[in-house]
């Protein structure tokens, strides 16, 4: 099954269920009770498969809880990071979730089994709150117990009917997609005033062969706006994990991203000591101080929003921010995230980081900001991409990619991959497509000029700028207006004014004997 329709599947199935519970639910609720219940379902499934350990011969689904030793859990909990009891999986549940008068309760409290069964042991930190956002108790699904079952065996129901196969061999980020739909169909205000625009696969897949381009092995991937958790977890595709030394790092302050980044974590495989998501404001509570620097790191945060900046002094000493002598502006936010991305990454490694246009050439603390980037000779290349590739907005965003390692060049890259030749059309948002992103990653390995695509400017020009560095700048706009034959026109222009006295001097004639007649 392709991404596209694995994608159509997912959102085809989520309107299925919509049908079911809403007028009765609110979107942005609704949302939770979809994510929690995909979750349920695939952790199930993943564990299962852990215990099951291939043997055919064994169903774990069938067996008896009774069969459960305190050896077999704490062992398993020592791997897995949770357990589950043969009772508690989904496939057992959603059976007899139309007929179970008991279902809400039933649900509420194999999560918190779930979350408990970690308690004392090392994973206990992922695990805890991984539910919080599933009330299954909550008015908001009904006002009796029957009509919270009757909705919350519909969404059972819906999600049982999902193929996806492997989960682990999906073409989608599950979750961020979900989210990303929901959001954009039921949810679409309160989503864009939470600046919730989830970052599409194939930007992530762009990002994150950027941010690991050329290397062979890296200590560890850090997202600083965690979100999904979906640009980890393109990065994770690109490294065996033996590779990645010492797993996946992020911070997300959104608790229902936060959760859904964990949840993502392992769903894909990525085992409980192999990340480390942390809950929190990343500018002013950054986390992982003590884990830097990063070989790679990967962003999309979020678009100029505000924070606090200058009205805490305190900030402008911050180890982040003190070597550019300047915050970023308050209402714009930007920045603060590119030099904070930058304080964290390695002499080795890069930083992909999506980023709004307009940080590129406006003024004042900005540009004091871009002055230190570039006399730093920090900044590799600056990527214009095309416009409406993310869902809720149609901005056409950049991608910044830093580096510390350019001792011997001096250039800054600028790429115009905004142009036709670069993405596919669809019916709601444009998509970068495999062989956009290869042709892409091409033109930032080589390095080489190509008319009107891809320039090197050297730092001293972009300083006589103005430090001005907006794509547009620098790369001539190919003019696509029809190309006018100056010879042909000027044959065209002759016959007609032949022509025109041809029939100057008929007309004159025709004037000529008309008179005679008059006469």
């Amino acid at each position: 099954m392709t991404s596209t329709q694995q994608r159509e599947e997912l959102q085809n199935k989520i309107w299925k269920i919509a049908n079911e519970v809403r007028g009765a639910v609110d979107g942005w609720d609704f949302k939770q009770f979809v994510l929690g219940t995909l979750f349920y379902r695939f952790i199930s499934e993943n564990f299962a498969n852990y215990i099951e350990g291939g043997d055919d011969s064994i169903n774990y689904a069938e067996l008896s809880d009774d069969v459960i030793t305190p050896e077999i859990k704490d062992d398993a909990v020592k791997t897995k990071g949770y357990f589950i009891y043969p009772s508690q999986l989904f496939v057992n549940v959603v059976k007899d979730a139309d007929t179970n008068p008991n279902l809400n309760t039933d649900l509420k409290a194999i999560f918190d089994s779930i979350e408990s069964s970690a308690n004392g042991y090392a994973s206990e930190k992922n695990i805890k709150g991984l539910f919080a956002d599933f009330d299954t108790t909550s008015n908001r699904l009904g006002n009796t117990v029957e009509n919270k079952n009757r909705r919350l065996a519909a969404v059972l129901k819906g999600i049982e009917e999902l193929d996806f196969g492997n989960f682990e061999e999906n073409k989608i980020d599950l979750f961020g997609d979900a989210y990303e739909f929901l959001i954009h169909n039921y949810a679409a205000n309160a989503g864009k005033s939470g600046g919730e625009f989830f970052t599409p696969q194939d930007v992530s897949k762009l990002i994150s062969q950027l941010a690991t381009h050329n290397l062979s092995t890296i200590n560890k991937i850090y997202d600083p706006a965690a979100g999904s958790g979906s640009l980890l977890l393109q990065a994770k595709k690109l490294f065996d994990e033996h590779i990645v030394e010492d797993g996946f790092y992020g911070q997300e302050i959104n608790h229902t991203t936060y959760n859904l980044a964990r949840m993502n974590m392992f769903l894909h495989n990525v085992n409980y000591d192999k990340f480390n998501i942390a809950l929190g404001d990343t500018l002013i509570n950054p986390q992982f101080g003590d884990d830097k620097p990063f070989d790679v790191i990967v962003s999309n945060p979020p678009y100029s929003i505000h924070w606090i900046g200058s009205d805490d002094p305190t900030l402008i000493n911050d180890d982040r921010f003190a070597p550019a002598g300047v915050l970023a502006p308050k209402s714009k936010a930007d920045f603060a995230f590119v030099l904070h991305s930058l304080s964290y990454l390695t002499g080795r490694g890069r930083a992909a980081i999506v980023c709004f246009p307009g940080i590129f050439y406006r003024g004042g603390a900005e540009q004091k900001i871009r002055k230190y980037l570039v006399d730093n000779n920090y900044i590799e290349t600056i990527i214009s991409l095309p416009a409406n590739l993310f869902y809720g907005t149609s901005i056409a965003v950049n991608i910044l990619v830093l580096s510390k390692h350019k001792t011997n060049n001096t250039k800054i890259q600028f790429i115009d991959a905004s142009g036709e030749d670069f993405f596919k059309k669809e019916t709601n948002n444009n998509i970068l497509e495999d062989k956009h992103i290869e042709r892409i990653i091409d033109i930032f390995d080589k390095k080489e000029d190509v008319q009107y695509i891809a320039k090197s400017v050297d730092n001293s020009i972009i300083a006589e700028n103005d430090y001005n560095l907006s794509v547009s700048s620098y790369i001539e706009v190919k003019d696509t207006r029809p190309q006018t034959d100056i010879k042909e026109l000027n044959e065209r222009i002759r016959r007609i004014v032949a022509r025109e006295n041809e029939l100057r001097t008929e007309i004159d004639k025709i004037v000529a004997e008309l008179e005679e007649d008059e006469a």
